[in-house]
């Protein structure tokens, strides 16, 4: 984390006048992370002592060191794609099609909660633009409007370019009325009284950080939360217990998105019999998340098969790469062709036992063919010039659009180095997205929120 911005960056950075967004992520250095304010903001104005400390001992590099920079015409176009899917998924024979091949829990949606924290995540370039992936249960939100809190400029001239700290403050609001949300949807009267984090073993979580911000911010409005695994709770007279607390609502951060595990056998069993809310669900991940989708989403004859109206289907075919699931039938084109192709398992995550096929052996090639895993054309990553020292530092990044209801909510980026985002990179982690148009310095500083 960095201590402090670099004077010495601000001349050339306004003197400069760049021309595009592509210029900025490499020569801009006037705003930086400034790991005082990130401490005061865990602390104080979130209230969460030895957090900072925390963070600093477990992971380092959750928060990168250097905003990153996207014109407003790609964060207009993402929230087209974002609405796109939304509008297909919305079509029943969609539905149809996709449950038919998903878990059996899939089909079981006992009330109308949409999901929070849908995570699109996206490589966009100056000259290129893909959704890569859709997660149901995406982290580093509460961790992102903290950081927004915590990035500071050069000088004057620059910093008044920077965003009020109104702007997380709105988030947050926006957050909590999201649960309260979802706790309506499913046909309660009564407000929502509690709140149940879940995740295995959530203390040893790489962002338990998060989790005891999401606790914090759930308590300051009045819910009671408790961050717990999944193996913490009984099914007692039609509700859902954690000790003597009844939960209304399990905000689910597993990974275990059918509820297939042994651990997960009370919380399967609460939501099968409607004894709480249960957001994001097995069904959610079905219908987004699950990588075959990416296949239907980008194949133009299975789109019209299903109805999709033609605009939507522009939208799709230009901002989603080819995807299609591995058989066995076509190794040879699709070994011939590795080089230009990513492979996922259909429920992958976190980037675990993803491949760039440069880098397939033989022996995960055939772990592939065996099943379980889509081929995705490339789409590069954006590149971001972290420090203006020589050699320079550059780390690749993608940009994550936090949506609910088809409506994004907030857009961070995440910087790293190797195959897949890792949080195990100096300098790299979750960033802010400044956006703009492409007329330099004055017009790019929004946060956006």
């Amino acid at each position: 984390m960095n201590n402090s911005p670099q004077p010495s960056a601000a001349a050339s950075c306004l003197s400069a006048v760049p021309s595009s967004v592509e210029v900025l992520n490499s020569e801009c250095f006037c705003i930086s992370l400034d790991t005082q304010a990130l401490r005061k903001a865990l602390e104080s104005e979130i209230g969460e002592p030895g957090l900072f400390e925390l963070i600093q001992q477990r992971c380092p590099y959750l928060f990168a060191t250097r905003p990153v920079f996207l014109a407003h015409e790609h964060m207009l176009r993402m929230a087209r794609v974002v609405r796109a899917v939304e509008s297909v998924v919305a079509l029943p024979a969609y539905r149809d099609a996709v449950l038919a091949a998903a878990p059996a829990i899939a089909q079981h949606h006992p009330g109308g909660a949409r999901g929070v924290f849908f995570g699109y995540d996206f490589h966009v370039t100056e000259g290129s633009f893909g959704l890569i992936e859709i997660n149901t249960n995406a982290g580093g939100a509460m961790l992102n409007a903290v950081m927004a809190r915590a990035h500071r400029a050069c000088c004057a001239t620059v910093g008044d370019l920077l965003p009020p700290p109104a702007t997380a403050d709105a988030f947050e609001e926006e957050i909590v009325a999201m649960f309260r949300n979802e706790w309506l949807l499913c046909g309660h009267d009564r407000p929502l009284r509690s709140i149940a984090i879940v995740d295995e073993n959530p203390e040893q979580q790489y962002l338990y950080p998060e989790f005891l911000l999401f606790q914090r911010l759930f308590q300051r409005h009045g819910l009671k939360a408790v961050i717990a695994a999944p193996t913490a709770f009984s099914l007692r007279g039609g509700v859902l217990w954690h000790a003597d607390l009844a939960i209304d609502l399990v905000y689910n951060r597993l990974t275990d998105f059918s509820l297939a595990e042994p651990a997960s056998a009370t919380l399967r069993e609460a939501y099968l019999a409607n004894a709480m809310v249960l957001t994001p669900d097995p069904q959610a991940h079905a219908l987004y998340a699950d990588k075959r989708n990416l296949a239907l989403f980008s194949n133009g004859t299975r789109l019209q098969d299903l109805g999709v109206a033609q605009e939507i289907q522009d939208v799709l075919l230009a901002s989603i790469p080819h995807t299609e699931i591995v058989d066995a039938q076509h190794a040879e084109r699709l070994w011939n062709d590795r080089r230009h192709l990513f492979f996922k398992p259909f429920a992958g995550f976190g980037g675990r036992a993803a491949y760039r096929g440069d880098k397939l052996t033989q022996r995960v090639w055939q772990e592939i063919l065996a099943g379980g895993y889509v081929a995705q054309a490339l789409v590069a990553p954006g590149g971001r010039v972290v420090s203006n020292e020589t050699p320079a530092q550059v780390l690749k990044f993608d940009l994550r659009a936090y949506a609910y209801n088809g409506q994004v909510q907030w857009v961070a980026a995440r910087l790293y180095q190797g195959q897949t985002t890792n949080f195990r990179t100096p300098g790299g982690g979750f960033a802010p997205v400044y956006e703009g148009p492409l007329d330099g310095p004055a017009g790019f500083a929004r946060l956006v929120g």
